[in-house]
């Protein structure tokens, strides 16, 4: 690291769990983020002012007025700017030292398998049940860690899944990739502004933490937060054997 680098960091190099070394490591990552809105906003934003080199930020829509009550990475100047590009200004004007791929497209399986095999560490910052199956099992498939979070009306979960660890179960492992139900929406069920921001910075700092060793991850637990009561609740969750994706029946 240079001088700059040095007292840009300075804060985090301070901290016994992560010093130089792993600061060097935040430094040298790379990070996918897929889903540039509430989640992804403040999940970016930290990733890139926490020093993550390299940040592929992936979503095919673009900046509206309704985004800006909870999205803080957009403002109203970039309404109509697609997301990832409105990000992506937003946190090179924090530290223009990271590098940043955008990419405008929907994450589709073909796209997935492209762009996580590149990556050391994934953060599902999506809003759709199927989004968050394909990428689950893109990284399964190759081995990176994933941060998955989710967010609507006044409930929020996060959990990690790091195929690196034989004991580590999956989202199918959490949620039945066949399960039928009725997708709920920001757009028709509302959020609460702040709930977002919450969770996306609780991906940053699960993401922050896998790549600089800084402690033990959420890999086994479901932790969720009721913000209208401001109560968390943590779910253990074994690896399930039977997985149709992780297990020891699951089809490359």
């Amino acid at each position: 690291m240079n001088d700059d680098q040095l007292l840009r960091y300075s804060r985090h190099i301070l901290l016994d769990e992560i010093g130089i070394e792993g600061q060097e490591r935040i430094l040298g990552a790379h990070a996918l983020v897929i889903g540039a809105g509430g989640l992804g906003s403040p999940a970016a934003l930290f990733l890139g002012s926490a020093g993550v080199g390299h940040i592929t930020l992936v979503d095919d829509d673009v900046v509206d007025l309704t985004n800006l009550q909870r999205q803080i990475a957009h403002t109203t100047a970039r309404v109509g700017q697609a997301k990832v590009a409105s990000i992506a200004q937003a946190v090179q004007a924090i530290n223009p030292t990271v590098a940043i791929h955008t990419v405008q497209a929907r994450a589709d399986v073909a796209l997935l398998e492209q762009l996580v095999a590149s990556a050391n560490v994934v953060l599902d910052c999506s809003d759709n049940y199927a989004t968050r199956h394909a990428i689950n099992a893109a990284c399964v498939r190759q081995g990176v860690p994933l941060v998955a979070g989710a967010a609507i009306r006044f409930d929020g979960q996060i959990t990690v899944v790091d195929p690196r660890s034989s004991a580590s179960p999956c989202y199918a492992c959490l949620f039945d990739p066949a399960a039928q139900f009725e997708e709920v929406q920001c757009a028709t069920m509302g959020v609460f502004a702040p709930l977002v921001g919450v969770m996306g910075a609780m991906q940053a700092a699960e993401a922050l933490k896998l790549l600089s060793g800084a402690g033990p991850s959420l890999a086994g637990r479901l932790l969720m937060l009721d913000a209208r009561t401001m109560e968390w609740n943590s779910l253990r969750v074994p690896r399930n054997p039977h997985c149709s994706v992780c297990g020891a029946t699951a089809t490359a």
